[in-house]
């Protein structure tokens, strides 16, 4: 039987190109989001997948979706939630239902997911992060502090899994994704501002297939002359 890649966060973006990448690697795929109508869609389109509509922040519901996809080789915890909006001006609430995406999910997804994994001694779980999970700027107050927790969590499971043979990797994406709302919002941007949604989910593969004489936890990926 094909493995198994799971991944929540299937949006029209990088979510959407990972599942892609996975499929046309041979994969069979469960797919993960709140919005039915695209998961069922875009499973439509790829050979032996699965759409499976949740909240990642409701546990029953994540389990019962973890639970009928069936043990996954890999996982991708792709779903992020995000506030702009220095510490003053956000609503407390928005920082504490981004931690809920960002890292309880992460901690319930891994608990479901990687004892399968260390049973038969192999598998991956990659969590897609960003800038924000290494500085706090003044804006992103109701959002980086829960990227920074849950690059610290992928590490110490990492710490945990790996040593049992199981690849755990943070990707950090220092880039505009390329979607239809950032070309909006960067209508002046030339086209290589952007970093293209295919090819983070190329990284995410890269990942995958590492040699375990030489994994990555944490891996970087940006446009060829951003400013960092």
């Amino acid at each position: 039987m094909k493995p198994l890649a799971l991944i929540t966060g299937v949006g029209p973006g990088t979510g959407s190109s990972i599942a892609r990448r996975f499929s046309a690697a041979g994969y069979r795929t469960a797919l993960l989001a709140r919005d039915a109508s695209r998961l069922n869609a875009l499973a439509a389109e790829l050979p032996d997948a699965l759409a499976l509509p949740c909240d990642v922040t409701d546990p029953e519901a994540l389990a019962a979706a973890v639970a009928k996809a069936g043990p996954a080789e890999v996982v991708v915890h792709n779903a992020v939630g995000g506030a702009w909006g220095t510490f003053r001006e956000i609503d407390p609430a928005v920082l504490e239902r981004n931690f809920q995406v960002n890292v309880m999910a992460l901690l319930h997804l891994a608990r479901l997911t990687t004892p399968t994994m260390v049973q038969a001694g192999r598998g991956a779980l990659i969590v897609t992060g960003n800038t924000s999970a290494l500085r706090g700027r003044a804006r992103f107050a109701g959002f980086a502090p829960t990227k920074a927790a849950q690059r610290i969590l992928a590490e110490s499971m990492a710490r945990d899994l790996g040593p049992l043979g199981v690849h755990v990797a943070y990707l950090v994406i220092d880039a505009v994704i390329d979607v239809p709302w950032a070309r909006e919002l960067h209508a002046d941007k030339a086209d290589d501002f952007f970093i293209q949604p295919d090819a983070i989910a190329d990284e995410v593969f890269h990942l995958v297939q590492q040699d375990r004489s030489a994994w990555s936890f944490l891996a970087e990926v940006r446009p060829f002359h951003e400013v960092w």
